[in-house]
């Protein structure tokens, strides 16, 4: 099983944006080593006082710089709110920094009201299902130069490093983008961490809509990844006790309240005590939003877990509060996989 990380830039208690991309540094530096497959990094808005990842683009530029072999890539770019030409322009010029290492990861999500304003963003499209796929056609035909000299944006073209052109994949949390994944012959990544009741049949939906397709890019078979919330620690009863931040900021999140992660102690006081241990065998219609364990217990958690969707590569995604025992959890779940240092 291979092991990707995607990273949301969260800004730490009494730090800045500053603090937090240099955290995202720092563990796409440790992935690189650990032998992680792939560190990708996300895009939300509004938010810059919790989550400092509001620009992937600016990002991957600079752990560009960072890294030497990793794959690197959007978790996601959110194609609802910009122009096919421009989300090509700027992965070609991410490829031209990392030849042959880009992942563009394509997505879509509202923000708020105000949030969609001010990026110009139209909130309801009459066929949005259509919109996005037309949208990811276009980027993946402008990253390739696959536009026919006849056509319109035949004469356009984008920077690129003459190496293999950034991998599209399509992001999701709803069996829709699964489909328009499979029409359109893409790689698929489910964000369990979302919407973890959804995964199993997106990944249904995603195999029976599988097309073998022209569109460069492409791939032959389904070929898909899941996101799962996850930390780990030296026992289940140490993970357990660090997953009560993510327990608990889901909570707050449920009740509209904002903000950044609380500390362990803080989530256990809100949660009334230390949740209980993820059990080492899930039953088969059990998916937890957020999971927890020693190496060994979280090994086989994402085994069960990739199994039951059919994938060969787990991204972790995971609301731990301090940095370091952020680093920690992602060293010791490279162990309990048996990742190959790199």
């Amino acid at each position: 099983m291979d092991l990707s990380v995607v990273d949301l830039s969260p800004v730490p208690e009494g730090g800045t944006a500053t603090d937090a991309y240099a955290n995202t540094v720092e563990a796409a530096e440790q992935a690189e080593r650990l032998g992680y497959e792939r560190f990708w990094v996300a895009e939300h808005h509004g938010m810059g006082d919790t989550l400092a990842g509001t620009t992937p683009e600016v990002l991957l530029g600079h752990l560009a710089a960072e890294t030497e072999s990793i794959r690197l890539g959007s978790g996601a770019v959110l194609l609802n709110h910009y122009s096919p030409l421009k989300v090509a322009e700027e992965f070609g010029a991410l490829d031209a920094l990392a030849p042959g290492r880009i992942d563009a990861g394509l997505g879509r999500a509202n923000g708020s009201p105000a949030v969609d304003q001010a990026l110009g963003t139209e909130r309801h499209v009459p066929n949005p299902d259509e919109d996005h796929r037309e949208k990811i056609e276009a980027v993946v035909s402008h990253l390739y130069d696959d536009y026919p000299d006849t056509h319109a944006y035949g004469d356009i073209e984008i920077p690129r490093s003459g190496d293999e052109p950034p991998v599209p994949w399509v992001l999701g949390s709803s069996p829709s983008s699964a489909e328009i994944a499979g029409k359109l012959g893409l790689r698929y990544c489910f964000a369990a961490f979302i919407r973890p009741q959804f995964a199993t049949h997106a990944f249904q939906q995603y195999r029976e809509a599988f097309q073998s397709s022209q569109l460069p890019g492409s791939v032959d078979e389904p070929e898909g990844m899941v996101a799962v919330n996850a930390v780990c620690a030296e026992t289940d009863e140490d993970a357990a006790r660090l997953r009560a931040t993510a327990e608990a900021s889901f909570k707050r999140m449920q009740r509209g309240v904002t903000g950044t992660a609380p500390s362990v102690e803080e989530a256990i006081a809100e949660l009334g005590g230390v949740p209980e241990p993820t059990p080492e065998t899930l039953d088969d219609d059990e998916w937890p939003r957020a999971i927890s364990g020693s190496p060994e217990t979280l090994n086989s958690l994402l085994e069960q877990l990739a199994d039951r969707v059919g994938v060969d590569e787990v991204m972790i995604q995971h609301v731990v509060a301090d940095h370091d025992d952020a680093l920690r959890s992602h060293e010791l779940l490279a162990d309990g996989v048996g990742l190959t240092p790199r």
